[in-house]
């Protein structure tokens, strides 16, 4: 009964459930770049951040196919001067059940000064092609023409973004965003119903607040909302930061799951290294069917300079 209930599961969000397409992850205090384009280029340099996710852990369906939802994400941004601003570019590839998406984004954002701090508005265009493998799929009626011939078939839709962005470097920053404008109709070549692409919308925040008692402490605190008008999920989250080395923390998303968080930071010579990683302890109903989520998450920064020129003169008198 209760593999009997899971498949159900992926069956129903597989195939009907259209709302919340876009991808959650615990490290969405990292993860700017994936939620509003007007992040490029904030940090004046080249960064990279990578997200591995493997959520609720331990379901599978009546043939053991485990079709919990896997996500990758990839997010690289740099500012770019002679452009004023920044261009970014994420990629995503995420797994749910018998549907698997891809989807890859271009984005460019206009940098200006605005008070004490910076300014981003950006804009972005993306490509999302949604596939569905039908040999996972247990027909009831094995003729069902839905069905024949197995086999995967996907579908690509043109995606837009828009959103604002302001930071004063470590100390705090504020986002507005939304993505999937264009609200793209998905169609295959079968009957399968075609998904709509829902728009949905962002607001993150985030401080950062050395603890004047300890200089070698910094706490952390910031939000995400994310809604797509039809339902709407919290994260709230806190880190506490040592010599800005290591940090620990603690998440809550709202009627789903409590996050704990660890991380190392390091500077280099050549860049600074972050790796984290997170823990979902299921708090919703899921948690008879889940032992949890897993999260890795692995960032890289660095900054181009440009070398000096040492002009030399040749001195008379030592000829």
């Amino acid at each position: 009964m209760k593999k009997n209930i899971t498949f159900l599961f992926f069956f129903l969000a597989s195939v009907v459930i259209y709302a919340q397409q876009e991808v959650q992850v615990s490290h969405n205090m990292f993860n700017n770049m994936g939620i509003n384009p007007a992040y490029a280029g904030m940090n004046d340099g080249i960064c990279a951040t990578a997200i591995v996710r493997q959520q609720w852990m331990g379901f599978e369906d009546a043939q053991g196919y485990k079709g919990a939802p896997q996500t990758y994400l990839l997010s690289i941004d740099g500012a770019v001067h002679p452009l004023h601003g920044g261009l970014g570019l994420n990629v995503m590839q995420d797994q749910l059940g018998f549907e698997k998406n891809l989807d890859v984004k271009l984005s460019y954002s206009y940098k200006l000064a605005a008070g004490p701090g910076i300014l981003g508005i950006g804009a972005q265009i993306g490509f999302w092609n949604k596939k569905y493998d039908f040999t996972k799929f247990l027909p009831i009626d094995i003729n069902d023409p839905k069905l024949l011939g197995g086999g995967e078939e996907g579908n690509m839709a043109t995606d837009f973004a828009f959103g604002v962005f302001y930071q004063i470097p470590s100390k705090l920053y504020f986002g507005l965003s939304s993505s999937q404008l264009s609200q793209a109709e998905i169609s295959y070549t079968t009957s399968l119903a075609a998904p709509t692409l829902s728009r949905h919308y962002y607001v993150s925040a985030g401080y950062y607040y050395p603890i004047p008692s300890n200089p070698s402490l910094e706490l952390d605190p910031s939000i995400l909302i994310k809604s797509d008008l039809a339902s709407t999920q919290f994260d709230v989250n806190a880190l506490l930061k040592f010599n800005n080395t290591f940090w620990g923390g603690i998440s809550w998303r709202a009627q789903d799951a409590i996050v704990a968080l660890i991380g190392y930071q390091r500077n280099f010579n050549f860049g600074t290294l972050r790796l984290g990683y997170s823990y979902d302890f299921t708090t919703s109903a899921l948690n008879n069917y889940s032992s949890g989520s897993h999260e890795i998450m692995l960032g890289y920064c660095f900054k181009i300079t440009k070398a000096e020129n040492h002009e030399s003169y040749d001195n008379v008198r030592f000829l």
